[in-house]
């Protein structure tokens, strides 16, 4: 499932402020350059609780290859450090295809999971035991942080992440703080930049090329911009390079 997110503020709230927040991004994904996909994320937050929906639609001309849509949509508690899921919804739709994960966590602990239609049996997928399903958060949470601040410190974080289907690591290191200058792009002011190493624990298959090139992949980033006032930081860009050019998600809009 991995392989199948802004106005300017130089220092971000404590996560003691982080109460209340409601923001609609916008990204682009693109590929080599060339726009594959819109993705829109809505955030809601009280002091407790979150509400998370994620819409996606392929674009430009990879819909000469396959028109599809998806939808993801993520609710739970507020931590010190982000977001803990309590339940996850993704779907998945073509032309002939629907696909639906459901997954659901008490303490982060994944309790339920339901893939419909169900995934066929194959002996080259690792098992995923009641083990691996313990101190998890869905893969969309998992990107919306807090902190004391827009610094390394964001970046100093593993996010263990099961999606229902996969279970894997992503292992966050700070690499540098940055200016975002585009006039394109929804933000424009200071972002931390990490670098990321995708760990698959189970749910992948063995023998997969994909997951193998991820897992050796030096080239995985994630910049993270403050969400004003909040004490939130979402994702101003992710990229992930690869033998076809850079897959890259941007931030484009933030209402």
């Amino acid at each position: 499932m991995f392989k199948a997110g802004l106005t300017a503020l130089a220092l971000a709230a404590t996560p003691a402020q982080a109460q209340q927040a409601n923001a609609l991004a916008s990204y682009v994904v693109n590929l080599a350059g060339i726009n594959v996909a819109y993705v829109n994320i809505r955030l809601e937050a009280d002091g407790a609780s979150y509400q998370l929906d994620l819409s996606a639609d392929v674009a430009g001309l990879a819909q000469v290859v396959s028109q599809g849509s998806g939808s993801v949509n993520s609710g739970g508690r507020i931590t010190g450090d982000g977001l803990a899921s309590d339940r996850f919804f993704l779907e998945t739709r073509t032309q002939s295809e629907r696909f639906q994960v459901e997954a659901r966590y008490q303490g982060g602990n994944a309790v339920h999971h339901a893939i419909s239609p169900p995934l066929t049996n194959n002996e080259n997928r690792v098992q995923v035991t009641s083990s691996h399903r313990s101190g998890v958060n869905d893969p969309i949470a998992a990107f919306i942080l807090r902190g004391n601040g827009l610094d390394q410190s964001l970046c100093n974080r593993t996010m263990r992440i099961f999606t229902g289907v996969e279970r894997f690591d992503l292992n966050l290191g700070f690499a540098e703080m940055q200016q975002a200058t585009s006039s394109r792009t929804g933000y424009q002011g200071p972002v931390v930049l990490c670098h990321m190493r995708y760990n698959p624990i189970a749910g992948h298959f063995s023998t997969s090329e994909i997951t193998n090139y991820l897992r050796d992949n030096q080239r995985m980033l994630a910049w993270f911009a403050p969400l004003e006032g909040t004490g939130y930081f979402i994702p101003y860009r992710v990229l992930i390079g690869t033998s076809f050019g850079d897959l890259s998600m941007v931030l484009t809009r933030l209402e």
